[in-house]
């Protein structure tokens, strides 16, 4: 892959977390569920967002609740049709 096509820190295949920072109106998110070269869109303004920061997913404990992702917000799900957590990697 080159160096144009990279837009986001992280190039493996499996899912991470992302930290988001809104250029258009400086909102910021973070996500569990953030992928490789994958936009989610600011709820404030519906910019295409990438994210600046990704780290290693860290397992928070079986008993916590998984907060709802908006999968009309994340590109992964849009194309795939599914919620992207869903994925095995």
């Amino acid at each position: 892959m080159s160096e144009a096509t990279k837009l986001t820190p992280y190039q493996g295949k499996r899912r991470v977390f992302g930290h988001y920072r809104c250029p258009k109106c400086n909102v910021e998110w973070n996500s569990a569920n953030s992928w490789a070269n994958t936009f989610q869109k600011c709820k404030t303004c519906n910019s295409e967002v990438y994210p600046y920061k990704q780290e290693k997913l860290v397992p928070s404990g079986e008993n916590k609740e998984r907060k709802a992702h908006p999968e009309n917000l994340c590109q992964r799900c849009m194309r795939r049709g599914r919620p992207c957590w869903q994925d095995k990697y």
